[in-house]
């Protein structure tokens, strides 16, 4: 039996990705400032709604169970329009995958965005790569300290403003805010600020790669979303391979001119490269091609602007969040060599074999506009267009009835049968309803609202009103009321004539 055991837990190894420029890297900006300002700003956006509503743009108001989102009101019952949401969220993430790879956690997800900024900072506190490898490696001396400290205190201050904007969708924004800094905040209030901070500053700060890998189940459900048809990061190894390590690069100093003929592979033949020597001499060596290398120079560029620390020249991988900063950098150092950009790109793998063989690969539509995501989109657009119909011919008068069951029916005096039923009327508008409840077609049966006269009840803006209701039999009509029969209560706003009706049971004396 061997002495050596193996451990199944590897300790983490951090990572400190260097600074990059480019298209991906201004595009992941640009998407960072737009999804960080629509989560701080939304809370504080205002909409009237009338004098008895909240003025917030978007509330999700657990008290009085409601969602409001600008001139949208979400009532309980109404659930399914959420649900619909999330199928929408949902589709959209296979749509997005089977189209263009794991853009979502590249681009959008939460856990990239704040990494971004948190990683922002440490480059603003501590150098770029170089710098904050150094400080990790170096004992911890004052100057270590402070600027650990100074980074640590910029993240708690964003983990801060990050769990206090989310309870400010769940209150009035401006008086929440009062009550937090005066210590009047209710308790739910400051667990929830307190978690959500802890766990923004932990996993944007110390868990960056591993909440992707470890905790995230999207890598795992990504496989079975992608094809050799869909467009995602990868490394043209046909054409970067053998790499060209150790051979002669000369960066700015070094002219390099394209044979005029036909073209190979989609680009020009090189001729031997010309550079200037230390003192000035004009010489000339073989391409890196005329060699037999590829364009792939090793230089690791790729790696070390990997916020995950793979290395994209290895395949496809799990940990792979398709960010592109690889491509950002891999241009970079083929411009600076005169190679054509591209060697790390978005590319299909159903290309390669055509690549491979000289030829240009399909056009970005034709790998978007696959059956596949057509379905996809198709029916998220299904789902999304019956929401949409469903909002927009809601009522904004509701009617719901319960027949009361204990007991089902009570006989009277005078040998009348009667059924009590308790009755919601709902009241969409921002203004008070008057409303009259009667039987719709049922001559012989009568109508009485507990408490008011003549069936007419007044409906507070914006709420539900329970209102008991009695209907009875007369005698004379008992006998055609025999056992079960049914009936149709009727609500109508005596203001616009707008109606609303329920049917429901009448239960008579069968015995």
């Amino acid at each position: 039996m061997s002495d050596h055991s193996t451990s199944l837990y590897a300790a983490r190894e951090p990572i400190f990705p260097r600074r990059v420029s480019g298209a991906f890297r201004r595009l992941k900006w640009q998407i960072m400032a737009i999804t960080l300002g629509i989560y701080y700003v939304t809370p504080w956006l205002r909409w009237d709604r009338g004098p008895a509503l909240p003025d917030q743009a978007v509330l999700v108001d657990l008290a009085h169970r409601r969602f409001y989102f600008f001139w949208i009101e979400i009532w309980p019952h109404e659930f399914y329009f959420v649900a619909g949401l999330l199928i929408m969220a949902g589709l959209g993430l296979f749509l997005f995958t089977a189209a263009l790879g794991r853009v979502w956690c590249g681009y959008a997800c939460p856990q990239t965005v704040w990494t971004d900024l948190f990683l922002g900072v440490e480059r603003w506190v501590e150098g770029d790569r170089n710098a904050r490898l150094r400080l990790h490696k170096a004992p911890w001396t004052a100057r270590k300290w402070r600027l650990r400290l100074t980074k640590w205190a910029i993240w708690l201050a964003i983990s801060l403003a990050t769990g206090g904007a989310w309870v400010f969708y769940f209150a009035d924004a401006p008086t929440l805010l009062s009550d937090l800094l005066t210590f009047r905040a209710p308790p739910v209030a400051w667990t929830s600020i307190a978690i959500l901070t802890a766990t923004t500053f932990v996993f944007g700060g110390f868990m960056r790669e591993q909440v992707c890998i470890y905790m995230c189940p999207w890598p795992r459900i990504q496989g079975a979303m992608m094809d050799d048809g869909t467009l995602t990061v990868a490394y043209r190894e046909w054409r970067g391979e053998p790499r060209a390590r150790g051979l002669k690069r000369h960066g700015a100093d070094m002219a390099m001119t394209r044979a005029a003929g036909p073209q190979i592979g989609g680009r020009s033949p090189l001729v031997p490269m010309q550079f200037r020597d230390m003192k000035g001499v004009i010489r000339s060596e073989p391409s890196a091609q005329d060699q037999g290398a590829g364009d792939c120079i090793d230089c690791n560029a790729c790696v070390n602007v990997c916020p995950m620390g793979i290395d994209i020249r290895e395949g496809q991988q799990l940990a792979c969040i398709t960010c592109a900063l690889c491509i950002d950098a891999c241009d970079e150092v083929m411009e600076k060599v005169g190679r054509p950009r591209g060697l790390i790109d978005y590319l299909a793998l159903s290309d390669a074999p055509r690549e491979r063989a000289g030829g240009a690969p399909q056009s970005l539509w034709r790998h978007v506009l696959r059956p596949r995501n057509l379905i996809y989109f198709g029916l998220w657009s299904a789902i999304g267009i019956v929401l949409l119909v469903a909002l927009f011919m809601r009522p904004m008068l509701e009617l719901t009835v319960s027949p009361v069951r204990n007991p089902t029916f009570v006989t009277l005096s005078d040998g009348s049968i009667r059924n009590a039923y308790d009755v919601r009327v709902r009241n969409r508008l921002g203004a008070v309803q008057d409303v009259a409840l009667s039987l719709d077609g049922s001559q012989d049966l009568m109508l009485e609202v507990e408490g008011e006269q003549a069936g007419a009840v007044s409906v507070q803006a914006d709420t539900q009103r329970l209102i008991r209701v009695y209907v009875t039999a007369p005698a004379d009509a008992v006998e055609a009321r025999i056992d079960r029969s049914q009936i149709s209560l009727v609500v109508a706003d005596r203001a616009t004539g707008e109606t609303a009706s329920v049917e429901t049971t009448f239960n008579g004396d069968a015995s």
